[in-house]
């Protein structure tokens, strides 16, 4: 009896950007309908981001199966590889960190650290908005993101005595700067992931791009808390304050780790405008003298209510260390994963029918940075239990387990959401669609890096999220640079600094504070007072990345 024939493997894939009718054009147009699909139902039908986003993703298999001729094995497996991506690293690190966060609040000293900031700035109404605004939002942003610190410190300028609408824009304004390296940098690292690019090499140009919204952020602050008059009285303290948070990030961003980029110039920038506030007094008009904090803080407290930032900032230093025959990072990458995704590997080809590395999963274990917040987010919990005032704060490891499980269960549709928007890139990346509509828009030539953060600022306008943003498009970003002879890397960089000025008019971000100063339904009216900014800012950062693909600005560039 003869024997029964193989099984057939799955048919092999090669992506192609004349797929449609030959046309490039057409290719392009047809590629366009998943995004458009996630817009509409996002804006015009109100479904929330996660249905937005799983309808966008069948849409990406269709085009993939019908336009583009995918094996739906291939399509489906494309997802789940890009599902688990979200999962694995990006969710774990954004949850940790909130987690982190959580830590501080459960323990009673984000309390301390809280009642730090508005302690400064000698009962200056204007000083004490800003930098709770820009430093303590910024160090919120770092760790938290999500929405957090335009809700804590919104409510913060309201208890100083900052009318609501006047502490809705002043705190949306401020979370512009610290974006791109929010929540431990994750946007940065999911460009990084999904491009292949060094998500070191990406951070470098970023901090050389958001640096120059942060210096002079601090001044717009204080225009719209005071006016003119805020300027011309302030303007010292808010140069120094912006001038340290910038050079600070800039010099994080290329030189230490960018993970921590937000956490080192949030807090130098702080530490900037304490230590000129001990010689240089402000000039306060009666209507601007602020709230005054009734109980004292210790220096005791205040050194344990910044600990855990410090500790944090040590425990990176510390996995990058690499000092003579010592190898930290090499030590920790002993246990990264390397998984050639089942059934894609091997079967999703390149041009030259190489196995497509993009179908190559990878994982850090020890050094990834989720790994490294949960393992400062235990020590901070030691300390706390065991070095800390026990009376007046209480900390088990009991709560910080309990912290955990809330998180997860607060993070639960986020976590899902953000999965499903990279099942979607994969989609749309490993079939083919990603390269057409970068291929097609690169014809523009030099003047895509005009255009190139304008798609960023859509991508965050909309969604939210500048990871999402990152997700959506980096790829896009990338392949239009390589086809119109633009650094790649530079392009990448321009979609973060793009989203960053978009954080302030996402609906999101605008329902968010609207609630926080107790004025729900206001977000009509927060847009109208913060629309200008955000397209004046978005208009220099195209100016700047359109000289900085050039020789005019391109000595920027690391």
């Amino acid at each position: 009896m003869a024997s029964a024939p193989p099984a057939p493997a799955l048919a092999s894939y090669t992506p192609d950007v004349h797929a449609i009718g030959d046309s490039l054009l057409a290719t392009a147009l047809v590629s366009l309908v998943p995004l458009a699909v996630f817009f509409l139902l996002l804006m015009v039908a109100k479904r929330s981001a996660l249905v937005s986003a799983l309808g966008s993703v069948l849409t990406a298999l269709l085009v993939a199966v019908i336009g583009f001729g995918m094996p739906v094995g291939l399509g489906l497996l494309s997802a789940s590889q890009g599902l688990v991506f979200g999962l694995l690293p990006v969710m774990l690190i954004v949850v940790a960190a909130i987690w982190f966060y959580e830590l501080t609040v459960v323990s009673g000293r984000f309390e301390d650290l809280r009642r730090s900031f508005s302690a400064v700035g000698r009962g200056d109404l204007r000083v004490q908005a800003m930098l709770i605004a820009f430093c303590f939002g910024g160090l919120l942003e770092a760790l938290a993101g999500f929405g957090a610190p335009v809700a804590i410190t919104a409510v913060m300028l309201m208890a100083l005595g900052l009318p609501p609408v006047k502490a809705a824009v002043t705190v949306l304004l401020a979370n512009t700067a610290p974006v791109a390296f929010g929540a431990m940098a994750i946007p940065i690292t999911t460009a990084g992931n999904l491009t292949g690019i060094p998500a070191e090499d990406i951070a470098a140009v970023v901090g050389r791009q958001s640096p120059l919204l942060a210096l002079f952020v601090p001044l717009l602050l204080l225009f719209v808390v005071d006016g003119t008059r805020g300027i011309r009285q302030l303007w010292p303290i808010a140069l120094v304050t912006g001038g340290v948070f910038a050079v600070a990030q800039f010099w994080c961003a290329g030189h230490f780790a960018y993970e921590l980029t937000d956490v080192v110039a949030s807090l130098a920038g702080f530490a900037a405008a304490v230590l000129m506030l001990r010689f240089w007094r402000p000039s306060t008009p009666e209507d601007q003298h602020s709230a005054v904090e009734k109980e004292a803080l210790t220096p005791r407290r205040v050194i344990y209510a910044v600990l855990p930032y410090i500790l944090v900032i040590g425990v990176f230093a510390l996995a990058k260390l690499s000092v003579g025959g010592l190898d930290v990072p090499g030590i920790l990458g002993h246990l990264n994963l390397v998984v050639e995704w089942p059934g894609l590997y091997g079967e999703l080809l390149t041009s030259g029918g190489e196995p497509s590395s993009s179908a190559i999963y990878k994982l850090e274990v020890l050094g990834n940075p989720g790994t490294l917040l949960i393992i400062s987010g235990i020590l901070v919990t030691l300390i706390y239990r065991f070095a800390g005032d026990r009376d007046s704060y209480p900390m088990t490891g009991a709560m910080a387990l309990s912290a955990a499980g809330r998180t997860l269960k607060n993070m639960r549709v986020a976590i899902a959401t953000v999965a499903t928007v990279l099942a979607l890139s994969y989609v749309m990346n490993q079939s083919g669609q990603t390269v057409a509509i970068g291929t097609w828009l690169a014809t523009a030539g030099g003047l895509f890096a005009l255009l190139s953060p304008t798609l960023g600022w859509l991508g965050t306008a909309v969604t939210g999220s500048d990871t999402s943003a990152n997700a959506l498009f980096a790829n896009l970003q990338q392949t239009a640079g390589q086809a119109a002879g633009i650094d790649p890397t530079l392009l990448v960089a321009a979609n973060t600094s793009g989203g960053v000025v978009a954080k302030l008019v996402s609906p999101q971000n605008l329902t968010i504070a609207a609630t926080a100063v107790r004025m729900p339904g206001s977000e009509r009216i927060l847009l109208r007072k913060v629309a200008g900014y955000s397209v004046a800012m978005l208009a220099v950062l195209c100016v700047l990345v359109y000289l900085q693909s050039t020789s005019v600005l391109s000595w920027m560039l690391p």
